[in-house]
């Protein structure tokens, strides 16, 4: 059970006491000729010495009960950050436990700092705003934790610009360790937007406050992001090779995946062929398989944003990870092809690339892309002599193609470039 980790602390707690109460060892082998300090006293008295003085234990104050609850959340979170699924099953039957715990104690319980951090600390983590609402009705709340329940208490409920100015003057760093890097954590998400220099070195300090946690997990998930909207290459490399080398294995590493191979395309690896080698360093990383689909997200995030590059790129190495007649295999042909047909002089090997794809092979969203690339060939191929006077009809009435968002941005993209080799070569 969860609250097993209270009897490990009591374990740690009275070891600890043991260590200090036990007897010192009667000599060392350097002194075993040297009488005993208290024998003589012991002469004195007829053998009967003084009874030693005994030591007293150093005093150790109990914690209250909101601080075991969020030790032992912050646990079962540190679990998930190292990829367990079953504590991420947990969480949310150990977060309401706490909250329903919380806001059932004793008003007097949020008179004392510590409770009241603990308290915030489980909210800002993903308690929710429930049982600091509670604890500031109590009117218990020190003067100068005030600042901290309120902040947190706007920040819950979305009112950025008063959790900003209740939490703007508290530094981290003179917080318990337990709260400061999930402060930090905050208070940049309540200035990504305006002020996005100061956010990167909160999200820096929050991973400095709380190594190994889920809250640096957090931390360098969103900062590889705001690095990547700043176009920083080297800094996104370094962050990005952190975050798969120790959170690859983290519950939220697969929504990361998907929002990486995004990341990737806007730093535009078509214009800077130094960054291929950037993209390989990051990626070898990662175990073939991760590493394999990771390549095919980014070959299909290359099409809809029209990087052809990083698409041809993507999917070739894709391909060599994959084995031949594999679902994998299949998209990293597609996406291959789909690249190819608008490539300077390789037309025909993608437009054949393509035609060879099975449909059954495929999900909905790739039969899509696959309808829109043979849609786009046949148009290269065979123009329709009147392509710039009218808009072109769809190509094909026996099978309507699907107007997703990703098919429209792929279409835009096949089409800017099909333009571009009739301006350049002419069309047969």
């Amino acid at each position: 059970m969860i609250f097993r980790d209270f009897g490990i602390r009591g374990f740690a707690a009275g070891l600890a006491l043991a260590l200090f109460t036990a007897p010192a060892p009667a000599a060392e082998h350097g002194d075993s000729h040297a009488p005993a300090a208290d024998s003589h006293a012991a002469d004195d008295h007829g053998g009967h010495g003084a009874p030693a003085k005994p030591i007293e234990p150093l005093p150790v104050k109990a914690h209250g009960l909101p601080v075991e609850l969020t030790r032992t959340l912050q646990l079962l979170q540190d679990r998930i950050a190292r990829g367990s699924t079953q504590a991420h099953l947990a969480q949310r039957q150990l977060l309401g436990h706490i909250e329903q715990k919380l806001i059932t104690l004793d008003p007097e319980t949020w008179a004392e700092a510590e409770n009241v951090r603990a308290a915030v600390t489980s909210a800002l983590a993903g308690g929710g705003p429930a049982a600091v609402r509670v604890l500031l009705k109590s009117g218990k709340v020190p003067e100068a934790e005030q600042p901290l329940a309120l902040g947190a208490l706007a920040y819950l409920e979305g009112r950025e610009k008063e959790a900003r100015a209740q939490l703007a003057g508290i530094d981290p760093r003179t917080m318990p360790a337990g709260l400061a890097g999930q402060l930090a954590l905050t208070q940049s998400a309540l200035m990504v937007r305006e002020a996005p220099t100061k956010s990167l070195e909160l999200l820096d300090l929050a991973r400095l406050l709380a190594p190994g946690t889920l809250v640096e997990e957090g931390a360098l998930r969103r900062q590889i992001f705001v690095v990547a909207q700043g176009g920083d290459a080297r800094r996104f490399e370094a962050l990005a090779i952190q975050y798969l080398r120790r959170f690859r294995r983290s519950v939220y590493a697969g929504n990361f995946r998907q929002r990486f191979a995004g990341a990737l395309t806007r730093l535009d690896f078509d214009s800077d062929r130094t960054r291929i080698a950037s993209l390989e360093r990051m990626l070898d990383e990662i175990e073939p398989e991760s590493r394999r689909d990771l390549y095919l997200l980014v070959a299909r995030a290359g099409l809809e944003q029209g990087r052809r590059e990083t698409a041809l790129f993507a999917s070739e190495r894709a391909m060599g990870l994959a084995a031949p007649d594999s679902r994998p295999a299949a998209q990293a042909r597609l996406y291959r092809g789909a690249a190819l047909i608008v490539a300077d002089g390789r037309f025909e090997e993608g437009y054949e690339a393509l035609l060879s794809l099975d449909r059954a092979d495929f999900a909905a969203s790739d039969t899509e892309l696959l309808d829109a690339a043979l849609s786009t060939a046949r148009q290269i191929r065979t123009p329709s002599p009147v392509a710039d006077a009218v808009p072109v009809p769809p190509p094909s009435a026996s099978r309507p193609i699907p107007e997703s968002g990703s098919l429209l941005r792929a279409q835009e993209a096949l089409a800017r470039a099909e333009r571009a080799m009739d301006g350049a070569t002419g069309t047969p």
